[in-house]
């Protein structure tokens, strides 16, 4: 009961990469760096063990960002000539790369990094890609001229890393669509659709992930805009509950998601997030206990999966080891609490 996990990222340390940022910069190049992220991985690996979580990811250690780790190994993307965009719905600026021929994947992606992962841990692993409407969100398009189309033609090389990643014994394979929270009715329409594809024959758990971002100045500003309610879930979760998707990430904690939204997610497993992301203030136990009670008037008990509200990618690592260890420590108590 309550299997501990976060959502994806964790802070890089300060001999890999810049620090409490999200888009850091490498302190390393070639052989060097391969090195260093692995190490990284492998710090991190030891550091949720330690702090008790049950499913372990990778903490996005070889990755500069979480959409454009992928993007990397994607023909048909220009990065040589980024241009400034607005991202979720301009909410801030960015310089991204263009998409400018047919995409296709150059090989593995993320192959060295899970295959690293699951030998350095006994313990279910989780391993995360970026959705097909986030990524569609964080690129120029210069060849495909509709939204769709791409978030189509990306989805097809999602699933194919997705299938690889699943054969180097991967558990759960996470999709991270921040973007669901923005274009709300387009993720209803066809934004769960490509997310489906992505995850076309998948035999291992599949999960989405969706936030309001990382705790960074634009989105703390944009959530202040949202008034007393946040109802952006409220769109979108009656697909996902139709959906093939099995797992779905939320923001819960500090947030002001009605707690009653999670019931639109029967029958899916429920990572509810008790531990902000927008804060350095390291939440008690007590305050993680009571977060998981709040969820269980709305999620089964052997549906909730305490998480992180969002990535600790831009956090202090101190405070990001001390939130894991406070994450496992709350979901200890309830399940004191529960007598279980």
């Amino acid at each position: 009961m309550f299997s501990t996990t976060i959502a994806g990222s964790l802070p890089k340390p300060a001999w890999l990469a810049e620090t409490q940022k999200l888009w850091p910069k490498w302190k390393a190049e070639g052989a060097d760096l391969a090195q260093a992220k692995l190490d990284a991985t492998l710090l991190w690996i030891k550091m949720q063990e330690d702090a008790g979580l049950d499913v372990i990811g990778d903490g996005e250690q070889s990755r500069q960002h979480f959409v454009h780790g992928f993007l990397e190994q994607v023909d048909g993307i220009d990065f040589s000539n980024k241009v400034e965009m607005g991202i979720r719905n301009d909410r801030y600026k960015a310089m991204v790369p263009q998409v400018v021929a047919p995409l296709a994947l150059r090989g593995r992606v993320h192959g060295t990094e899970a295959r690293f992962l699951r030998a350095h841990t006994s313990r279910p692993i989780k391993f995360t890609l970026p959705g097909p409407m986030t990524i569609v969100d964080t690129v120029a398009d210069r060849f495909y001229g509709d939204r769709v189309k791409m978030a189509f033609a990306f989805a097809e090389l999602l699933n194919e890393e997705a299938l690889a990643l699943q054969a180097d014994g991967v558990d759960i394979v996470q999709f991270d669509e921040p973007a669901f929270n923005v274009y709300m009715a387009e993720a209803a329409d066809w934004g769960v659709k490509a997310l489906e594809r992505a995850a076309q024959g998948l035999k291992c758990k599949t999960a989405v992930h969706i936030c309001y971002g990382y705790g960074i100045e634009a989105n703390v500003q944009w959530k202040q805009t949202l008034g007393e309610q946040w109802r952006q879930y409220e769109q979108v979760f009656p697909a996902l509950a139709a959906s093939s998707i099995d797992q779905v990430s939320l923001e819960c904690i500090h947030s002001r998601v009605p707690a009653e939204l999670m019931a639109l997610l029967k029958g899916k497993d429920v990572m509810v997030g008790v531990i902000d992301v927008a804060s350095d203030t390291v939440e008690t136990p007590e305050e993680v206990a009571d977060t998981i009670g709040r969820a269980l008037q709305h999620v089964p008990r052997e549906r909730l999966i305490p998480c992180t509200n969002c990535g600790l990618a831009p956090m202090p690592r101190a405070v990001a080891e001390a939130k894991l260890k406070a994450l496992a420590a709350g979901a200890a108590l309830a399940r004191q609490r529960l007598g279980a």
